[in-house]
């Protein structure tokens, strides 16, 4: 979308998804993007848009991908997103790594050990679950609580689909996928 990447790297439906973007967002939104990084690893929690191991591209899913990028960060927390799909995992004192996905109102207390969290998708939530996905992270407590929310699904559908959209950018909303 910002020119950073070749939309020849996305999928099909991504792709047109950026040339739409590229075509119809503002200059004061691009130049805001433009500004991002892709990791901010030196905030409390450090902030990463896929992972700490590749911060643009790297869907952490798995217990063995969060032990090896939990490796790469100087802090004890991290948050990735990328994946859309809300889950957390723990690297305990022992070393032994454990992880599952967040249930809406499912609470953590993050005080001890080390740990990757990821908030879920606000937008296209890839869990099963079409409610927007966040996260309430208490950095004074290190307490994390994972919400959903409901949205107007029908109506980011329609404009989805009136925006000349691939369908099935709007009908994967329906189901979380």
């Amino acid at each position: 979308m910002t020119g950073d990447i070749p939309i020849e790297d996305f999928s099909p439906t991504a792709a047109a998804a950026a040339r739409w973007t590229q075509e119809t967002i503002g200059e004061e939104a691009l130049g805001y993007l433009k500004r991002l990084e892709p990791a901010d690893p030196s905030r409390e929690p450090a902030l990463y848009h896929a992972s700490p191991r590749d911060p643009v591209w790297e869907y952490v899913l798995s217990t063995w991908q969060a032990d090896e990028c939990m490796d790469l960060m100087d802090g004890r927390v991290g948050a990735v997103g990328h994946s859309h799909v809300a889950l957390w995992f723990l690297r305990e004192d022992s070393g032994k790594v454990t992880g599952a996905t967040a249930e809406a109102g499912y609470e953590l207390d993050l005080s001890a050990g080390r740990w990757l969290v990821n908030p879920g998708g606000v937008g296209q939530p890839r869990d099963g679950d079409p409610r927007a996905a966040w996260l309430l992270l208490d950095t004074s407590t290190w307490m994390a609580t994972w919400r959903r929310v409901e949205y107007p699904i029908d109506e980011a559908a329609r404009a989805i689909e009136e925006a000349g959209l691939p369908r099935m950018l709007a009908e994967r909303l329906y189901s979380g996928q």
